[in-house]
């Protein structure tokens, strides 16, 4: 681990979900009917690919000062049902709108806390998508567990309607670091539903850690990685703690600045956990990621098939990623939209029978050729650029301190992404990102990229 490359490059950056990301979109020329024109476009090209529903449940009962996602805290469980009715009535909009009775090949269940929802409104939410739509033979179906609240009868319900992905947040299991963060959960909670899972059939079991929390230390990590091995997921994410703030309600106030681990401290507690995996037999992908060589994501960086997207790292691409629910974010390739963030707003654009978007970005050609760089580059650690000459010069000019530093080798259009780099990947991404230099964000936005 090199302190100073740290130190050189650890300064805010995107995570590269999309390209481009969400402060740069051009949300002045964006319009509901340009989404749904590209939609259609995707829809018809793609046809045979099959598309992906993201659905956002955004209720938890308690607050987790860590998160930055968009969720509504409520012990008052007579919400579900009003919601699922809601976000069904969104996907009727779009089966009314798309020419065919589409196929899907991925669903993902997030939030929030899915399994805050009873089971009998989780098989509503199911039977109403699947209502209006076919399927693709190899289609895969995953959700997200809170280890306090995911029951047996949860896991049983959702593997009889066709669920055999789970993950959990565990994020760490120092008990210091769970009261600064609001996350008590034993590691026996997580051991109990993660046995269940596989007592009741689940192929793939991803454990969620978080590594710059809150008076973390190298033993304390050790210690969470050497329990997460004792379970041995499918997959780990190991998540670099995004501290930002400054983004109104993200709760992320719950403790001392002071209390973070700094630049190099922080970076040590990953290379940690890296060499822990790495001896237990996980191999790294992407960025952040580990899995076992059983597990379908390992497959997919080995065959080339890896994605990446709003959820994150998936075996499974697919042109069209529907998201539906408060704050969702949806994916035609050639454009994004995200639907309104307030439930109250979303409620009542759904109501008026209108689909609920209320900004996005349409691509236009330099973003779809970047936009297939930074994948290959997030995905495979290389690229081969494809574009004109003068925008490659550019961006090899914004390469060439990453290739003295040894973090990239250039050979003609052809960029790689050494060992060495695979930890600064996202400032790597950066060189590729032209409307940072064009287009700078008037507020802080980003984490640190290390």
């Amino acid at each position: 681990m090199d302190i100073d490359l740290i130190r050189k490059y650890n300064v805010p950056g995107p995570r590269y979900t999309s390209y481009p990301t969400v402060p740069f979109w051009e949300e002045e020329s964006f319009t509901a009917e340009k989404w749904k024109s590209t939609l259609l476009k995707s829809f018809d090209k793609w046809k045979d690919e099959g598309i992906s529903l993201y659905i956002h449940l955004p209720f938890c009962e308690s607050l987790c000062t860590f998160c930055g996602c968009h969720k509504k805290i409520t012990k008052r469980h007579e919400v579900e049902d009003p919601y699922i009715k809601t976000v069904l009535k969104e996907w009727r909009l779009y089966l009314k709108l798309l020419p065919d009775r589409p196929v899907i090949k991925e669903i993902h269940l997030g939030g929030g806390t899915p399994t805050f929802f009873s089971t009998e409104n989780l098989k509503q939410l199911m039977d109403g998508l699947l209502e209006g739509a076919d399927l693709k033979k190899d289609h895969e179906f995953s959700f997200e567990g809170h280890p306090n609240n995911t029951s047996k009868e949860h896991l049983r319900t959702l593997y009889d309607l066709g669920f055999r992905r789970v993950s959990y947040g565990v994020q760490d299991y120092d008990p210091q670091v769970q009261l600064a963060i609001n996350r008590i959960q034993p590691f026996e909670n997580v051991k109990k539903v993660h046995d269940w899972s596989k007592e009741v059939g689940y192929t793939s079991i991803n454990h969620d850690l978080v590594f710059g929390l809150p008076h973390q230390t190298l033993k304390g990590i050790e210690e969470t990685i050497n329990k997460t091995n004792e379970l041995r997921p499918d997959r780990i994410a190991f998540y670099s703690y995004a501290h930002v703030p400054w983004i109104k309600g993200n709760g992320q106030r719950g403790f001392d600045e002071k209390d973070l681990p700094k630049d190099d401290e922080k970076r040590a507690l990953y290379e940690l956990g890296k060499q822990m995996f790495y001896e237990n037999g996980y191999v790294e992908i992407g960025m952040d990621h580990f899995a076992l060589k059983s597990d379908s994501l390992y497959k997919a960086m080995q065959d080339g098939s890896l994605h990446r997207n709003f959820m994150g790292y998936t075996a499974g691409a697919t042109k069209v990623m529907i998201g539906l629910g408060m704050s969702a974010i949806s994916d035609s390739w050639f454009s994004f939209a995200q639907n309104e963030k307030k439930l109250s707003d979303y409620e009542k654009r759904v109501e008026r029978g209108e689909i609920p978007v209320f900004r996005g970005h349409v691509l236009n050609e330099k973003d779809l050729q970047i936009r297939e760089q930074i994948l290959n580059v997030m995905c495979n650690f290389k690229t081969e650029f494809e574009g004109e000459q003068s925008q490659f010069e550019l961006i090899k000019q914004r390469l060439v301190e990453l290739e003295a530093d040894g973090l990239v080798t250039i050979d003609g259009r052809h960029v790689v992404v050494t060992e060495k780099g695979i930890p600064f990947v996202r400032n790597i991404c950066m060189a590729f990102d032209l409307k940072m230099d064009l287009q700078q964000p008037k507020e802080r936005m980003f984490s640190k990229t290390v």
